[in-house]
C-alpha cells in the first residue's frame, strides 16, 4: 500500500471514529434504558404525589350554600301556600322518591354507580385535558364526583380542584352507602327554573311532591341535569326540546337494559311535557301574616329559631285555602269596598283583623292581618294592644256561674236574674266608686241578664263583677287564654278595658263553642325538620286542652249569646241567617275598637276594627269611617262576619247547637216562673213574669239603637233588696224596686227598707267614657 492509500485510509478512520464519538454522546441521553427509567419515575413520582395528595386531602365540611334549604309552608290539604329562604330547596329522604324515579338518575348519569369506586379515571383524564387545553366544562364524571363538587368543593374549572374532587369520591365512596350519595346528589343538584333539589324541581316543572313523580316524569328531571335551561321546555328552542326528548329516551332505554324497566312499561310510555312556570310563591298578602305568627307559635314551643331559619322546615297549617279566600273576600266585599282614604281621612285609619277557628280541633282555618307587607306589618289578628270592650261581658257571665256567685241579695247569678240597668247606676259592693253609663246614657230599669246581654248594658255588668269578685272574673279570663298581664284588677275591666286579639277572643268564644273545653287557637298542625338525610317530626301541643268551664256554663253562656244576634246589637247583620249563631259586640272608649266574636256549631271567628293612625301608629277614633258616624260591633264587624261565615259553612249551615242547659235564649221560655231561692224578705224570680212585660226606661240596642226583643218585667213588689243590685219581684214603683240601694234615688226606694244612700251622685264612674255593645 502507497502512501496515498495509508493516508486514505487513515482520514476514514477518522471520520468513522468521529461519528462514532457524536453517536455515542447523544446515546448517553437517549437510550431506550434511560428512556423506561424515566418513564417509570414519571409514574412512580406520579404515584407518590397521589398518595401524598390523598394522605393530605381530607373530607371537607359541606358548603354553607349546598345546605341552604327553603322552609315550606303548606295549606291544611298539603299544597304549597308559600317557600321562604335564600335557595328554593327542601331536602327530602330517598324514602320519599320513588324507586323508579331514583333509577332514571343512575340511567341519565352513570350507569356504574352502585359498582364503580365513586371515580371514572377515563372521563376524568378526558375532562382535566379539556381544561387544560381551554375547552371548557369536562365531562365524564361519576354521580359521586358530580355530588362532591356539588356539596363539598366549588363549580369552578381548575386542574387542582378537579384533583381534590377524585381525592374527596374516593374518600366519598369508602366513607358513605351508596343511596347517601345518591340522595345527596339528587338534593343538591340544579333543576332550572329557581329549583334546587328534587322536592323544589318537582313542584316547579310538574307541581307535585317528589314522592308523587312517576317514572316519566323522574326521567326528565333527571335529563334536566345535563342543560337544565336548555333543556327547561318552557324556554327551549326547537332543537332543545328535540335534545331533551332524546336524553329522556336514552335515560329509559337504559333502565331497559338495567333490568329496572320492562320492554312493555317503556312501550306505554310518553313525553311528560311540563307545566308552566310560576312565580315561586312567596309570603306576601296574608301569607306574610300568617307565616310570621306560625313562626313564632313553633319558637314558642320550642324550636329553635336560628335551626328554623337555617332551613329544611315543611310546616303544615290549619288554614284552609276556600275559608282563607272566602274571609279576604268578605273584608274586602264588606269594609274595604266602603272606604275612600282619598276623600276621607278618617278612612285612612282603619285597621282589621280575624281570626277563625275550628271549635272542634282548635286550628286556625282562616286569618287576616291587615292590608300585608309593605303596607302594614303589623299583624291585627295576633296584635293585642286595642280593648276588646263589651265582648268581654260574656266572661263575667260565665265567672258568675262557674264559682256560683250570687248577687248582694244572695240571689244565684244566671241568664233570668233581674239587674236594675239603670243609666250611671254606681256599683254596690265594689273595691273602688265605679257608675259607667250605658251607650248613649239609656237606662233600662230592672232587667233579665239576658236582656243586658243582648243590649250590652255597662251598668248591669258592672255589678255582676263586683257580685262576682273581679280577682274571680280576671282567674275565669285567663283560664279562658286571655294574657292576664294586661288585665288591672279595676272596676272598669267589666267593660273590657284590658288589650286583647282577635286570635285570643276566638280562643275564648271557641271554648264556650267546645263545652267548655280549652281551645288555644293553633296555625301549625305538623312541623317536619329534614336534617341529614332523614325526617324529624316536631312533637306539637294538642289544640284542646282541659276543661276549664263546666259544660252548663259554656252552653248556658252559647244560649244567651244566641239572643245578641236574633234580638241585640248585632241583629241587623246577622239574624235570620241559615244557620243558628251566637255571639257578642263590643264598642270600646273613644269608639277607637269596635268587635264581633261569633260563632256557629262548627266555626269560630273574632273580627276586630281598629282606629290606627297611619303616621306613628296611635289609637285615634273611628267614628265617621266609611261615610257613617259611630263604627259599632254590630256594624262592619258583623257585617264581615256574617258574609264570611255563610261563605266559609257552605253545605254546613245546618247544624244546631248542641247545649246542655235550661236557660238563655236559645231555649224557650217556661209557660210559668220558677222563683229561684233568694233572701227571705226579697224573693226574686229568675224568670220572666207570665204577664205580658213592658219595658222601662228607654231600652235600645248597643250597636244599633233597636229595642230589644226581651224587655223587662213589671209586676208588684212587696221588698226589695237590701243592699241593691238586683230587683225583687216588684217593678219600677215596687217597695225596695230599682230605688234600692245602688239604685236612682240611693234611699232604698220611698218607704223600703235597708237602702244606703248610693244615687246618681255617687263618686266614681260618672265621667267615664261612653262604652257600647
Amino acid at each position: 500500500m502507497g502512501r496515498a492509500d495509508a493516508r486514505r485510509a487513515r482520514q476514514g478512520s477518522a471520520r468513522r471514529a468521529g461519528k462514532n464519538e457524536k453517536k455515542s454522546g447523544i446515546g448517553r441521553f437517549f437510550t431506550w434504558k434511560k428512556i423506561l427509567g424515566a418513564v417509570l419515575g414519571v409514574c412512580l413520582l406520579g404515584i407518590l404525589g397521589f398518595i401524598g395528595l390523598y394522605l393530605y386531602v381530607d373530607v371537607p365540611a359541606g358548603n354553607k350554600e349546598a345546605k341552604l334549604q327553603s322552609n315550606v309552608f303548606k295549606y291544611a290539604d298539603g299544597s304549597v301556600m308559600a317557600r321562604v329562604g335564600q335557595v328554593n330547596r327542601e331536602t327530602v329522604p330517598l324514602s320519599r322518591i320513588p324507586k323508579d324515579v331514583q333509577h332514571t338518575f343512575v340511567a341519565a348519569e352513570n350507569k356504574t354507580f352502585y359498582q364503580d369506586s365513586g371515580v371514572d379515571l377515563k372521563g376524568t383524564l378526558r375532562g382535566v385535558l379539556n381544561t387544560l387545553s381551554g375547552k371548557g366544562k369536562q365531562g365524564g364524571s361519576t354521580i359521586t364526583q358530580q355530588y362532591v363538587k356539588n356539596y363539598y368543593l366549588s363549580q369552578e374549572q381548575t386542574v387542582s380542584r378537579k384533583l381534590q374532587e377524585i381525592v374527596i369520591s374516593l374518600k366519598v365512596d369508602q366513607k358513605l352507602p351508596k343511596d347517601d350519595i345518591l340522595a345527596g346528589y339528587i338534593n343538591t343538584s340544579f333543576y332550572g327554573r329557581g329549583a334546587y333539589g328534587i322536592q323544589a324541581a318537582a313542584q316547579a316543572y310538574y307541581g307535585v311532591d317528589s314522592d308523587k313523580l312517576t317514572v316519566a316524569q323522574g326521567a326528565y328531571l333527571a335529563s334536566l341535569l345535563q342543560a337544565p335551561n336548555q333543556y327547561d321546555w318552557a324556554i327551549a328552542t326547537d332543537a332543545g326540546k328535540k335534545l331533551v326528548q332524546e336524553r329522556w329516551a336514552y335515560t329509559l332505554n337504559n333502565m331497559v337494559e338495567m333490568k329496572w324497566l320492562s320492554p312493555a312499561e317503556r312501550a306505554k310510555l310518553t313525553f311528560p311535557v311540563p307545566k308552566p312556570p310560576k312565580p315561586l310563591p312567596g309570603a306576601s298578602g296574608q301569607a306574610s301574616y300568617i307565616i310570621a305568627a306560625a313562626k313564632q307559635e313553633l319558637f314558642a314551643q320550642g324550636v329553635d329559631e336560628n335551626e328554623f331559619e337555617a332551613g329544611g322546615w315543611t310546616v303544615t297549617l290549619g288554614i284552609e285555602k276556600n275559608r282563607q279566600k272566602a274571609l279576604e273576600a268578605a273584608v274586602k266585599r264588606k269594609l274595604a269596598d266602603d272606604l275612600a282614604p282619598d276623600r276621607r281621612p278618617v278612612d285612612r285609619d282603619v285597621q282589621l283583623g280575624a281570626t277563625s277557628v275550628d271549635p272542634k280541633t282548635g286550628y286556625v282555618v282562616a286569618l287576616y292581618g291587615g292590608a300585608g307587607y309593605p303596607k302594614h306589618y303589623t299583624n291585627n289578628a295576633t296584635r293585642s294592644d286595642y280593648q276588646p270592650a263589651s265582648t268581654f261581658k260574656p266572661i263575667i257571665l260565665a265567672s258568675a256561674m262557674e264559682n256560683h256567685a250570687v248577687t248582694q241579695n244572695n240571689t244565684p247569678i244566671n241568664p233570668n236574674t233581674i239587674y236594675d240597668g239603670t243609666n250611671r247606676r254606681p256599683v254596690v259592693g265594689g273595691t273602688k266608686p265605679f257608675a259607667p253609663p250605658n251607650e248613649d246614657e239609656r237606662s233600662y230599669g230592672p232587667i233579665t241578664v239576658q236582656t243586658a246581654t243582648n243590649n250590652s248594658v255597662n251598668s248591669v255588668f258592672a255589678q255582676m263583677g263586683a257580685d262576682v269578685g273581679l280577682d274571680q272574673v280576671k282567674k275565669t279570663a285567663v283560664s279562658l287564654g286571655m294574657n292576664g298581664g294586661k288585665m288591672d284588677v279595676q272596676p272598669a275591666m267589666t267593660l273590657g278595658t284590658m288589650g286583647a286579639s282577635p286570635m285570643q277572643m276566638a280562643g275564648v268564644y271557641a271554648t264556650f263553642d267546645n263545652h267548655g273545653d280549652k281551645v288555644t287557637p293553633t296555625l301549625v298542625k305538623k312541623a317536619v325538620q329534614s336534617k341529614d338525610g332523614s325526617d324529624k317530626d316536631i312533637p306539637l301541643k294538642n289544640p284542646i286542652g282541659d276543661q276549664v268551664l263546666s259544660r252548663t256554663t259554656a252552653d248556658t253562656v252559647t244560649s244567651v249569646l244566641t239572643g245578641v244576634v236574633n234580638d241585640g246589637t248585632a241583629s241587623d247583620a246577622v239574624k235570620n241567617t241559615a244557620y243558628k249563631a251566637a255571639g257578642k259586640t263590643g264598642t270600646s272608649d273613644d269608639n277607637k275598637s269596635a268587635w264581633f266574636v261569633g260563632y256557629t256549631p262548627k266555626l269560630v271567628t273574632a273580627v276586630g276594627m281598629f282606629g290606627e293612625s297611619p303616621k306613628g301608629g296611635a289609637q285615634v277614633t273611628l267614628k265617621g269611617a266609611g261615610g257613617g258616624g259611630r263604627v259599632n260591633g254590630g256594624g262592619y264587624p258583623a257585617k264581615v262576619w256574617a258574609d264570611y261565615t255563610e261563605n266559609a259553612l257552605g253545605d254546613g249551615t245546618g247544624a244546631d247547637f248542641d247545649l246542655d242547659t235550661d236557660m238563655g235564649a236559645a231555649v224557650p221560655p217556661p209557660t210559668t216562673p220558677t222563683p229561684t231561692h233568694s233572701a227571705p224578705a226579697s224573693p226574686t224570680p229568675t224568670h220572666s213574669a207570665p204577664v205580658s212585660p213592658t219595658p222601662t226606661g228607654s231600652p235600645t240596642d248597643g250597636g244599633s239603637g233597636r229595642p230589644s226583643g226581651r224587655p223587662t218585667p213589671t209586676g208588684t213588689g212587696t221588698a226589695g233588696p237590701p243592699n241593691g243590685g238586683t230587683n225583687g219581684t216588684g217593678g219600677t214603683t215596687g217597695t225596695g224596686g230599682n230605688t234600692g240601694t245602688g239604685g236612682t234615688n240611693g234611699t232604698g226606694g220611698g218607704t223600703g227598707t235597708g237602702g244606703t244612700p248610693g244615687g246618681g251622685d255617687a263618686t266614681g264612674g260618672n265621667a267615664l267614657p261612653n262604652f257600647g255593645g
